[in-house]
């Protein structure tokens, strides 16, 4: 009986120490982050991408080692040449149609279409471009940091090389 009140009085310890330390209970509204369509704080498109893209992160710091949410909007005919990315990219198309094409070639007639509620991934080494028909938003999640690595480093708009 001695060793079940010890235990129970250990167990009670513990848990306070856990609370006070910020365990599950501690601060929940730290915990749980959520957002309505109006939340949303979109900012330009990281420069790596073509111009006229918002981006708005959701969760984490895409650039940093972590996991990261974030919502890509896209007007219409907005295209991402041929590329690849360090880890594997998990897309859902949020609204609009988003066309995905396979290869290290844009050849828009071989691209494949995707409406909202729409969900795919891809791993690292699979090269893949990307265009909005009509204004499109997706959002992709993964563990950053985020990148992306064309497959013509020219097409790089980061890269002087890129410019015409």
């Amino acid at each position: 009986m001695k060793r079940l009140m010890f235990s129970l009085v250990a167990l009670t310890l513990v848990a306070a120490a856990a609370q006070q330390k910020g365990g599950p209970a501690a601060k929940p509204a730290d915990q749980v982050k959520t957002y309505s369509g109006n939340d949303l704080q979109w900012g330009p498109a990281p420069a790596v991408l073509p111009a006229g893209a918002k981006l708005a992160v959701l969760e984490g710091n895409p650039m940093q080692s972590g996991p990261y949410t974030m919502r890509l909007q896209m007007p219409a005919g907005y295209k991402i040449p041929p590329h690849h990315h360090h880890a594997r990219e998990h897309v859902t198309v949020i609204s609009g149609e988003f066309l995905v094409g396979m290869g290290d070639k844009f050849e828009e007639a071989k691209m494949n279409s995707f409406s909202p509620g729409a969900f795919a991934y891809l791993e690292p080494t699979v090269h893949h471009y990307a265009m909005a028909k009509g204004d499109t938003v997706i959002q992709l999640h993964g563990q950053g940091p985020w990148q992306i690595i064309y497959v013509n480093p020219a097409d790089n708009p980061q890269k002087p090389a890129a410019k015409k």
